[in-house]
């Protein structure tokens, strides 16, 4: 597994994966320190594209990622990662609704807990899932990075939505 970082908007993210793809993007300043594990390499140019990708998005110039991923989880997290990346730029839903969305209308704890163990923040855009009553939830890259996100997709998505609190 390569590794490396990249300086952004929210704080140097940590990048990792190999040849099957990009399998992580962790914001080194979260909730949950991360540091790159010993068998790990160093390496920038396996994630050439992922950072230029990143770059345009903090930018406002990029809506949808193209990279090829290589998320790790159980079948029902990659089917919640699978459906996060559904939900299109500049918008919300609530854990409930993602819920629905994956058939499984009952689930919106087990949805919670497979949207925190999202490994490729931004890229999977768990951001965009927010409380059913509008409110920002917990968020692994913390309370105001998720705001930071989601403020920088609306101002360059032109979605009208409601204010989070």
């Amino acid at each position: 597994m390569n590794y490396t970082y990249l300086d952004s908007p929210t704080g140097p993210l940590l990048l990792a994966g190999d040849e099957e793809g990009l399998s992580l993007i962790h914001f080194c300043d979260g909730t949950i320190p991360r540091k790159p594990d010993p068998e790990w390499q160093q390496d920038a140019r396996p994630f050439v594209e992922a950072m230029a990708q990143l770059n345009a998005y903090f930018a406002g110039e990029l809506l949808d990622f193209q990279l090829r991923l290589n998320p790790r989880g159980t079948p029902f997290q990659l089917g919640v990662w699978k459906a996060l990346c559904q939900i299109p730029y500049g918008h919300t839903i609530s854990y409930g609704e993602l819920a629905r969305r994956i058939g499984k209308p009952s689930a919106s704890r087990a949805v919670g807990l497979a949207n925190g163990a999202n490994p490729i923040a931004i890229v999977i855009p768990c951001h965009r899932v927010i409380g059913s009553d509008g409110k920002l939830t917990g968020y692994g890259g913390g309370l105001s990075n998720k705001r930071r996100l989601l403020d920088l997709e609306r101002s360059h998505s032109g979605v009208m939505l409601p204010g989070l609190t």
